[in-house]
């Protein structure tokens, strides 16, 4: 695999030949006119170089030094060119040391120019350098121009090279540069995406907060009503009993004890429901037996003869399910209590494939279906019901009418423990 290059290299040369081409022409300049000076002729050939280099002096340093930006400037610089290579040729004429200078063509064609006219360039340069490396202007012969056109074919293919090699690094530059914008673009995206993300999370968060708050509150109010509501209306009505029971000491006795009783296990239930955990009487044994104890339990409170049939081969269920099913019994028999004046209940647990009944039918007063609406409580407290069964898939169904009893059918699925857990 190949090294990574590192971020700054194409820029620091870019950098570098751009000093190079800002500095090369008057240093070159300089040395070459030196060297012209030491092996001229005269004070006055002298002079005449001296002075033509001067004006090369400020042809370029004026186009070049003072002014780089004009450098993006392709015909302006297409005339400094030419002015530069007139310059170099005449100041060749005078002495071939100008060769240095003239070498400077080569820099500028690679620094500013493009394409063919970077070629173009290159291979004027290099002819200039050619007829100095011969020596100089002569008058032509066949041999001589012969000498020249091959020093010169072979100083343009070395530059044709340099300029090769600074173009793929130009365009190894260009490329770099666009990655390296592309790859900022996409790295201002993916912090806007994450900044986003993060909202969209603290959002969600925010909102499983409160939902989860609002579920915690739905079943604690269920709980309570469940539990801690039916518990002390029992006490009451128990402690109502033994007050109209004062001069009769067993009676009196037997409704207090009921009344502590109930009390007792209110107190349980309300801790094991703010622990979540499940009633004690589906510890204790399995949902068909539990019911019997609920039905049991109340029909001693109430004095209200029940009857529990279990139907089909009794399995265990999914804990949810038992406890939805248990807390609908005994709603369903706190209604009953409150509002039927009954004088029977029957419950039906009937085990299903794929569903699990619990019917609870009474032979009390009955009431008006549009009070039990989904909407309404009626004082029935059936709301709770429904939202209880609602959250394991059951649903409840209510058959009543004036003076013809009450039956409600709660349905769950038949969610087995196996099958949950899986």
């Amino acid at each position: 695999m190949a090294a990574p290059v590192p971020n700054g290299l194409f820029d620091s040369w870019d950098k570098r030949l751009q000093v190079i081409g800002r500095i090369a022409p008057n240093a070159l300049l300089v040395i070459s006119t030196s060297l012209a000076v030491l092996t001229g002729g005269g004070w006055g050939s002298t002079r005449i170089t001296l002075g033509l280099a001067v004006i090369a002096a400020v042809w370029t340093g004026w186009w070049v030094g003072l002014h780089p930006a004009w450098a993006q400037r392709r015909g302006l610089m297409g005339l400094y060119y030419a002015g530069f290579f007139l310059l170099a040729l005449v100041l060749i004429a005078r002495s071939p040391w100008f060769a240095f200078f003239a070498f400077t063509g080569v820099l500028h064609a690679l620094q500013l120019f493009h394409g063919f006219w970077r070629y173009a360039g290159i291979s004027a340069s290099a002819i200039l350098i050619a007829i100095c490396q011969v020596g100089g202007f002569h008058r032509p012969t066949p041999a001589g121009v012969s000498i020249v056109t091959l020093v010169a074919l072979f100083d343009t293919a070395i530059y044709l090279g340099f300029g090769l090699i600074g173009q793929k690094s130009e365009e190894q530059s260009k490329r770099r540069n666009q990655a390296l914008g592309e790859l900022a673009e996409a790295n201002r995206k993916l912090e806007e995406t994450l900044a986003e993300k993060a909202g969209l999370q603290a959002q969600l968060l925010a909102q499983a907060r409160e939902a989860g708050v609002g579920a915690e509150r739905q079943r604690m109010a269920r709980e309570i009503h469940d539990t801690l509501a039916q518990g002390l209306a029992g006490i009451i009505t128990q402690l109502q009993a033994a007050q109209q029971t004062a001069g009769q000491q067993g009676e009196w006795r037997r409704h207090l004890d009921t009344a502590a009783a109930l009390a007792r296990d209110s107190l349980a239930e309300a801790r094991r429901s703010v622990s979540a955990m499940r009633p004690q009487l589906l510890e204790d044994a399995r949902l068909p037996e539990a019911l019997a104890e609920v039905a049991g339990r109340w029909s001693a409170i109430s004095e209200v003869k029940t009857e529990v049939t279990t139907t089909g081969e009794a399995r265990p269920l999914h804990p949810e399910i038992e406890v939805t099913l248990l807390r609908a019994a005994q709603e369903a028999l706190a209604n009953v209590g409150k509002h039927a004046e009954a004088s029977r209940v029957a419950l039906t647990l009937s085990y299903m494939e794929d569903v699990v009944t619990l019917d609870v039918r009474d032979d009390g007063r009955g009431f008006a279906l549009a009070d039990a609406s989904p909407n309404g409580h009626g004082g029935f407290g059936l709301t709770a019901m429904r939202q209880r069964l609602g959250n394991v898939a059951g649903t409840l169904a209510i058959e009543s009418e004036p003076g013809g009893g009450t039956a409600i059918c709660a349905s769950v699925p038949a969610i087995g423990i196996q099958a949950a857990d899986g």
